[in-house]
């Protein structure tokens, strides 16, 4: 019997038609239990206001409320900016970094490649703390111990709106730049390199061959880093919360979205609240990742 049994579901794991579904079902599953559940949650408790005593249906008051706090306004200002200067950072010069790492002008590429890439393997939370030490406001801050020996006047770097930004920019370059590096490496090793050579044939210029070959070749990978460098500008969190190691910054200057969130959901317990400004988050990022998706023709339809 225990024969028979065995055999049953070893044929029912082994069929063609089903086995495709078990190979799937641990996929559908992690997905429904960490994503859609959570999802579904989310949206249900933005609709109530969770309390000790009980959750309370409030409708849409916890969205009518983001729309006059101050406070949010100035996380959403920020995310946006520091998603926009990152994107403007991340994706030219990681580009330019892979051109050179693919031509013969660069010696030890191995060597470089390791250099840049290590600082994605530190620790936020490492980084984030070196930084904050880096841009102290006492003298002995290194970025003031260099302005220092240029003649200029200890800055406070992170009690400057501009400033801040900078740190912030520069801690992201710092991590980021190897790993986009990378992605647009591994987009290069697929272009044929015989579409370069016929073009040096043809007279083209080095400028030319990167705008009108290697640019549009390379399409698919930096729409790929676009998208989720959007997302991960709009999501950025531990880094500003390391650098002023907590998550209050002077006049809320390094405060984001997900940082106000931790800060209702967490800090005050006001999970209803949270769980709006995740929402909007959400939709922010679902917004401006479908909007450029659009504008680069990613669900056009290719001719045939």
């Amino acid at each position: 019997m225990k024969k028979k049994q065995g055999n049953i579901i070893t044929n029912f794991l082994y069929s063609r038609k089903t086995a495709p579904y078990v190979f799937v079902l641990p996929f559908l599953l992690s997905f429904a239990i960490f994503w859609i559940y959570p999802l579904c949650s989310t949206v249900r408790m933005s609709f109530y206001d969770i309390a000790a005593k009980g959750d309370v249906f409030v409708g849409v008051a916890n969205y009518t409320k983001l729309l006059k706090d101050s406070v949010f306004h100035t996380a959403v200002f920020n995310s946006l900016r520091y998603m926009i200067y990152t994107l403007l950072l991340l994706i030219p010069f990681p580009l330019l970094f892979a051109v050179l790492m693919d031509s013969n002008y660069v010696k030890a590429k191995g060597v470089w490649k390791a250099i840049l890439y290590l600082p994605a393997l530190t620790s936020v939370v490492i980084s984030g703390t070196l930084f904050r030490l880096m841009f102290s406001e006492y003298n002995t801050g290194q970025m003031n111990v260099i302005i220092n020996a240029l003649g200029f006047d200890s800055v406070k770097w992170l009690k400057d709106q501009h400033l801040a930004m900078i740190a912030l920019l520069l801690l992201c370059c710092w991590r980021w730049t190897g790993v986009n590096m990378l992605y647009f490496l591994s987009g290069l090793k697929n272009i044929d390199k015989d579409i370069y050579e016929a073009a040096e044939i043809d007279g083209t210029t080095k400028l030319q061959k990167f705008f009108y070959i290697t640019v549009p070749l390379l399409k698919p990978t930096i729409i790929y880093v676009l998208t989720i460098s959007v997302y991960a500008g709009l999501a950025m969190f531990l880094e500003s919360f390391m650098l002023w190691a907590g998550n209050s910054s002077p006049h809320n200057i390094g405060l984001t979205i997900v940082g106000y969130l931790y800060k209702r959901g967490i800090e005050k317990n006001d999970m209803g609240y949270a769980s709006a400004v995740g929402l909007v988050l959400l939709v922010i990022a679902l917004v401006i990742n479908m909007v450029q998706l659009i504008a680069n023709g990613t669900f056009k339809k290719e001719d045939r």
